[in-house]
């Protein structure tokens, strides 16, 4: 599983024209499965996830969690995060699950981000052509692949 997660100040998901989800402060999670990720995956990145110290505390020092900040996760699936580009110009996604194996996971990701959190999460619409709106703060992006945890 390879996650990008970005520190916002806005975050939005917009399908049809309709907003879905959107959040004022925290998180956005672009989250890529592939064929070889299990619940193990899942809990591991939840766990960073909710745990990652990248927002400020008073002294200006990237030092507290989402959790500690009461920030908001808006978690989208993104399939493109599994492209390969080894070959070519043209991506392959070759190693993306395809849905019946990922949407599964991407709902237990769903359930153990809320019981992390201790809140509900929002969501995009797993398949969906999603417009995703977001202000970066910072900005903080950082990527992490729970096949290689470094």
């Amino acid at each position: 599983m390879r996650v990008v997660i970005q520190r916002v100040s806005y975050a939005s998901v917009t399908i049809e024209g309709r907003v879905k989800a959107a959040i004022e402060g925290g998180l956005l999670v672009l989250v890529g499965i592939e064929d070889a990720d299990s619940a193990e995956d899942a809990a591991w990145l939840s766990g960073k996830i909710v745990n990652l110290r990248i927002f400020n505390d008073p002294a200006g020092v990237m030092n507290l969690s989402v959790k500690e900040t009461s920030g908001d996760i808006l978690l989208v699936s993104q399939f493109t995060l599994q492209a390969g580009t080894k070959k070519g110009n043209r991506p392959s996604y070759i190693r993306a699950s395809k849905p019946e194996t990922a949407i599964p996971l991407y709902e237990q990701m769903i359930g153990l981000l809320e019981a992390e959190l201790g809140k509900a999460i929002y969501t995009g619409e797993f398949g969906a052509d999603m417009k995703v709106e977001l202000l970066n703060d910072g900005p903080v992006t950082i990527w992490i692949d729970s096949k290689n945890r470094e």
